[in-house]
C-alpha cells in the first residue's frame, strides 16, 4: 500500500483471503521490480504465474496486443517465426539488412509474450534484441501453446546430495546443486518429458566395506540452471509458484496439486 503512493501504474486489490492480494502492473518487469524491492526489505511471500488483463468491449472479451520488434541473426529467423506463430503472433514486416541480421515485426497477444524471453535467448544464442510496446485491444483468440517440459519435484525434505543428483541427471536438468536445502513440493529441475516427475534428491549412497574399482574416478555434475527472479516468473506454469525470501528464490508446486497426486 505504501508503494501505491508513488507508483501510479500499480494496482492492488484485496481478495477473499486476508494474506493474498491481486497486484496489477505494466508487465513482468514492472512487477519484478516491486517483488525485488519487497524481498530486499525482508518480506517473504509467494507469487503466481503472471496473467494479462482482459476487457469487455462491445460485448466481447478483448485482450491486449503488443507490437514486437526483433533484430536477430539470419540463422534464427525461421525458429523465431515458428515459435511466435505458436504464440498467435502475426508477422507485420521483415527486413534483411544484408549484414547477417534480420528485423522482424509482429503483432502478438500480450499473453503470448509470457515466458518468451527465455526461448528467445536460446534461439538467438543471446545475440537477439527485442522490444515491445502496447498496440491495442482485440477480441480474445484461442489458447496459446506455451507449455514447456514437465518439472522435477522433490518428495523429500533435506539436503540435496551429489549421489542423488548424479543418478537423476538422465531425467532432465537441475536448478539446484549438492547441499541445497529442499522440501516436499519444491521444483528442483526440468524433466526431459512433458509430464512432471517426483524424485528423491536427498538419497545417499549406501556404505559398504568393499572398495569400488572406480572409486577414485572424477565425476562432475552438469552446471545447474540459475533461476533469477525474472526467469522464474517467466518459467512457472498455472499450477506453480515462485517462493521469494530475502535469502533465496525457489519454485514450488501448489499444495493442492500435490495432494491429488
Amino acid at each position: 500500500m505504501r508503494e501505491l503512493e508513488t507508483n501510479v501504474a500499480l494496482r492492488v486489490e484485496e481478495t477473499d483471503s486476508p494474506d493474498r492480494f491481486l497486484v496489477s502492473g505494466r508487465g513482468e518487469l514492472h512487477l519484478g521490480i516491486l517483488i525485488e524491492t519487497m524481498r530486499r526489505e525482508g518480506y517473504e511471500f509467494q507469487v503466481s504465474q503472471p496473467q494479462v488483463i482482459f476487457r469487455e468491449m462491445n460485448g466481447q472479451s478483448c485482450e491486449p496486443y503488443e507490437c514486437l520488434v526483433m533484430d536477430v541473426p539470419d540463422d534464427a529467423v525461421g525458429s523465431c517465426i515458428e515459435k511466435l506463430g505458436q504464440r498467435r503472433g502475426e508477422m507485420q514486416d521483415m527486413q534483411a539488412f544484408g549484414n547477417g541480421r534480420t528485423q522482424l515485426e509482429f503483432a502478438i497477444p500480450a499473453r503470448g509474450l509470457i515466458g518468451f524471453r527465455g526461448d528467445f535467448m536460446r534461439m538467438t544464442r543471446g545475440e537477439g534484441i527485442a522490444n515491445h510496446s502496447f498496440l491495442d485491444y482485440r477480441p480474445k483468440g484461442g489458447e496459446i501453446e506455451t507449455r514447456r517440459n514437465g518439472v522435477l519435484i522433490s518428495f523429500e525434505e533435506g539436503d540435496a546430495t551429489f549421489y542423488a543428483l548424479r543418478n537423476a541427471e538422465d531425467r532432465g536438468v537441475f536448478f539446484i546443486s549438492p547441499g541445497t536445502k529442499v522440501y516436499k513440493g519444491m521444483i528442483v529441475g526440468e524433466h526431459n518429458r512433458a509430464q512432471d516427475l517426483e524424485l528423491n534428491v536427498c538419497k545417499t549412497k549406501a556404505l559398504t566395506n568393499m572398495r569400488s574399482a572406480g572409486a577414485d574416478e572424477l565425476v562432475q555434475l552438469q552446471v545447474p540452471i540459475e533461476m533469477s527472479l525474472e526467469r522464474a516468473l517467466e518459467y512457472i506454469g498455472a499450477d506453480e509458484l515462485v517462493e521469494v525470501t530475502p535469502q533465496s528464490i525457489r519454485l514450488r508446486k501448489l499444495a493442492k496439486k500435490l495432494a491429488r497426486r
